[in-house]
């Protein structure tokens, strides 16, 4: 039971994030895409250190080293795939193929949210320490993704506030794919098997197909340094949060 509360409060925490965009909007586009850049290159290395640093030992240490790589690699194809079919974008400059695009992203981000709390469900229940974790690098993802989200139903034509009230509903399906995952993992102990890899195959996607090219994208060098320690730097952050909890 003391799971299924860690579950529904991080999950919750996850959705109120969709209010982050809210807060952007207040922001002068120049400094919002300096800080929206930054927060990707965090991203970026949140995911990367959750997959290769918690996830996928995890999943080896816990269930073997044969099928689990296999199951990294098909999450990682599905993603592309998924990605494909619901046309996911992550606008993190706020400029985007908008207008009917705008329904579709919130029926891809609704698939979305839901995977992410199978994904962080699974991770809680084989440990609490690798939910927190999880629960980070979802949560570090979320924050630019959300920026853009916002941003694409309001230039798709939507009212701020219709805007705010879907997107906060989008955003709760991330609760429901909690505690489903919960109780499938309960009666289903195998389930735990395959979401871990799986989500470690989607964090890799996420972050070498989506956040790393936006980082490319930086041509001053300064700058481009600076966003490769950031990155550094959130893949230190799960390492530390490793070193925590295991030490």
């Amino acid at each position: 039971m003391i799971k299924l509360i860690y579950i529904i409060v991080t999950t919750f925490t996850i959705a109120l994030i969709a209010f982050v965009g809210v807060f952007a909007l207040s922001i002068k586009e120049k400094v919002l895409n300096k800080i929206v850049l930054f927060l990707v290159s965090l991203s970026a290395g949140a995911l990367m250190g959750g997959a290769f640093i918690h996830l996928m030992p995890e999943s080896i240490e816990k269930y073997g080293n044969g099928d689990i790589l296999i199951v990294v690699l098909v999450g990682f194809i599905l993603f592309f795939i998924i990605e494909k079919v619901l046309h996911w974008r992550h606008c993190h400059k706020g400029k985007c193929d908008v207008h009917t695009f705008s329904y579709m992203n919130l029926v891809g981000d609704t698939i979305h949210n839901f995977i992410d709390g199978l994904i962080m469900a699974a991770a809680f229940i084989t440990s609490i320490p690798l939910g927190i974790t999880t629960t980070f690098a979802i949560a570090a993802h979320e924050i630019p993704q959300e920026i853009g989200d916002f941003g694409v139903l309001i230039y798709g034509g939507f009212e701020k506030k219709k805007a705010i009230i879907l997107n906060f509903l989008v955003a709760l399906t991330v609760i429901a794919g909690g505690i489903v995952g919960y109780f499938i993992s309960s009666k289903i102990n195998q389930a735990t098997i395959f979401l871990l890899p799986f989500a470690a195959g989607g964090f890799i996607y996420i972050a070498a197909t989506d956040l790393i090219p936006e980082i490319k994208k930086e041509l001053n060098f300064k700058k481009y340094m600076l966003t490769l320690v950031i990155f550094i730097l959130g893949i230190l952050i799960m390492w530390t949060i490793k070193y925590i909890f295991s030490g």
